[in-house]
């Protein structure tokens, strides 16, 4: 499982410009504004969904100051009936707990279970998630997370929200 150091680890051996801000823990976009970040109009939050036969399942990554209509998303890329998966769920697929979630849990996805869905706007701009810890964010560019993703065997989609 890859903790906050092999993140940052990962990133250096891929030769991957990040930033590290280091912060009090952040549970959710509420403790957000306890927090100061150098960039935060590129702060990202990430649902985990699955469909109700719990066959397929969904990290969806948009900034943090949008919000996703489930049921708009759900008709948009014609999926079946979605809900947020499970703690159970989380733990067994991506390796992560509530409130740790990022898409660098993805590469814990050795069966590559999770279809990642990232907004658009971060396609040719920095992101900001956490480093699979809630306690810093790692600002990188966009494009360079889903190349990292991609190379990992798992399957992308940038989507407008």
């Amino acid at each position: 499982m890859l903790d906050k150091q092999a993140v940052y680890d990962l990133l250096k051996s891929k030769n991957i410009n990040f930033k590290i801000t280091d912060h009090a823990p952040l549970f959710s976009m509420d403790d957000k504004p306890n927090v100061e970040l150098p960039y935060p109009e590129w702060d990202a939050k990430n649902l985990f969904i699955r469909d109700h036969k719990r066959e397929h399942y969904y990290l969806i990554t948009v900034r943090g100051s949008k919000r996703v209509d489930l049921k708009a998303f759900r008709k948009d890329h014609q999926l079946k009936k979605i809900s947020f998966g499970s703690e159970e769920e989380l733990w067994d697929i991506l390796k992560i707990k509530p409130g740790h979630v990022s898409p660098f849990c993805l590469l814990h996805d050795v069966d590559h279970k999770v279809h990642y869905y990232i907004d658009s706007d971060y396609k040719h701009n920095r992101i900001g998630i956490h480093p699979n810890e809630n306690d810093a964010t790692v600002w990188l560019q966009g494009h360079d997370l889903v190349n990292l993703i991609e190379e990992h065997g798992t399957t992308v989609e940038f989507i407008d929200i």
